[in-house]
């Protein structure tokens, strides 16, 4: 049952950066496709209706988190309070930059929030990234799974690490290139016009970019953390996850002019074909020790009482298909091109 839990955080997490990864990206891009204030709010508009629901999706795997792995909640919630109250705050500037910017029209106000937007989104991919770059490279446990990681330390990956070091830097620069160009697929899926041909001009160099900084983070994975070659040799089949990942990006390039929907969900098979590669091989670690294996947290001994997994499953299951059928509604009532004018913004 804790595999089963272990299986449904990490869906629930690839959900999440697929999703609000594109409003992530949208508010990366949106300075450099939109030109003028009415463009600006065609960006935003192209994520108005959903941005806030794709959120929900953070809160609800932190809340899953915390049901099935609460000692590996409470662990990593203490040990990384630093960057986690830097991640809160860039959420609310991000929140705020998008309902704030059309309250006052001001030549001074509404770019100071579209500023805000751009930033913070960067900013949110970059410390997403550099936290999954953590939990792959691993933390300094201690023998009572308590860790502390200060920012940052001689930024090499050793037993006394920080959260930023040249690994968990290089896996925060590809999740930002990554996000960026999930984004210009939105925004080039969404709206029209100049919008549209700047956003699709902009996804093949950020392509490029993408292909080299997954050969060196695949290659500095198989280095830092041993686990994940290890798990691919003992389980073949777990080679569909990178697999999944580069067919998703190859297609992003082959129906980027033909079908931008296709294009658009090839970003998302590439996406979630790496976030499983990466859960695939740190099983059964949730939380690996860079100073001794035996400090690790597992899926074994985070876990929270059986009674408690069989019941809760229930209720997941059932929470589920409200939240999907809330979000099929969602995006089919908001589908097609979105005009100037329309949406948040004015």
């Amino acid at each position: 049952m804790a595999t089963v839990w272990f299986c449904l955080v990490s869906v629930m997490l690839a959900a999440y950066v697929v999703l609000d990864g594109f409003d992530l990206g949208a508010g990366i891009v949106h300075l450099c496709v939109a030109r003028t204030p009415e463009e600006r709010r065609t960006v935003i508009a192209s994520i108005g209706p959903v941005w806030d629901g794709n959120e929900v999706w953070l809160l609800a795997a932190g809340g899953v988190l915390y049901l099935a792995f609460p000692v590996l909640y409470a662990s990593s919630f203490s040990g990384f309070y630093l960057p986690l109250t830097i991640v809160l705050w860039l959420l609310v500037l991000r929140g705020t930059s998008i309902e704030f910017r059309s309250k006052i029209d001001s030549p001074v106000w509404i770019p100071f929030w579209d500023v805000v937007f751009g930033l913070s989104s960067l900013l949110l991919a970059l410390f997403f990234g550099a936290a999954l770059g953590n939990v792959v490279r691993g933390v300094p446990l201690d023998a009572s799974h308590r860790f502390f990681e200060p920012l940052w330390t001689d930024f090499r990956v050793g037993a006394v690490t920080g959260i930023l070091d040249w690994y968990t830097i290089l896996v925060g620069l590809a999740a930002v290139v990554a996000l960026t160009m999930h984004g210009a697929l939105w925004v080039a899926l969404k709206t029209e016009g100049a919008v549209e041909q700047r956003a699709e001009r902009l996804v093949r160099p950020l392509w490029a970019l993408v292909v080299l900084l997954t050969v060196a983070i695949t290659a500095a994975t198989l280095q830092v953390q041993p686990q994940v070659g290890m798990n691919l040799r003992e389980r073949p089949w777990g080679f569909f996850f990178p697999l999944l990942a580069i067919f998703g990006l190859v297609f992003v390039l082959v129906f980027l002019r033909r079908n931008r929907l296709r294009a658009f969900l090839a970003s998302c098979a590439y996406l979630v074909g790496m976030l499983t590669s990466a859960a695939f091989g740190l099983y059964p670690y949730v939380l690996p020790a860079r100073t001794n294996p035996e400090f690790a947290l597992t899926v074994q001994n985070a876990k929270a009482p059986a009674y408690g997994l069989h019941i809760a499953i229930v209720w997941w299951i059932i929470g589920m298909i409200f939240v999907v059928g809330y979000f099929v509604y969602s995006y089919r009532q908001f589908a097609g091109k979105v005009r100037s004018g329309e949406g948040y913004g004015h």
